[in-house]
């Protein structure tokens, strides 16, 4: 039998760079995680915290949309905002669905709320309808 021959561990410069450098990369990535998670706490922490969901608060949502939906609150990176008057009249409807659909089941906070909030947004749809309805008929003499 021929004499076996000793078994040596070759490791030659470029897979000790490769390993290296793939080390480097998974430390990056670690590090980048950790600073995207210490973002979305100090997101957090700014915010404050984030109220009980109530029935107020439902409401206030979805004025907020109809609202912004008829260009009457500045959206961020925008200067002057067009009215959306069918995704207003969509968040109003839906409002008017709420009130139908929870008769009676209401506080007499909570129907005061829904009510009063209602009525407004519907006094402002129809001005604001009215008053583009003229500017277009005006632009068309």
């Amino acid at each position: 039998m021929a004499k076996e021959e000793e078994k040596k561990i070759i490791v030659d410069e470029d897979w000790k760079t490769e390993a290296q450098r793939e080390k480097e990369i998974l430390a990056a990535q670690e590090q980048a995680e950790k600073a995207a998670e210490a973002k979305a706490e100090q997101k957090k922490r700014d915010r404050g915290p984030i109220p009980p969901g109530n029935f107020a608060a439902l409401v206030s949502t979805l004025a907020t949309q109809a609202v912004y939906s008829m260009g009457l609150m500045p959206v961020p990176g925008q200067e002057n905002p067009e009215p959306d008057l069918e995704i207003a009249r969509f968040n109003i409807d839906m409002l008017a669905t709420l009130r139908e659909k929870s008769k009676g089941n209401l506080t007499e906070e909570e129907e005061k709320v829904l009510k009063n909030t209602l009525s407004e947004l519907q006094m402002t749809f129809v001005k604001l309808a009215d008053m583009i309805e003229k500017k277009t008929e005006d632009k068309a003499q």
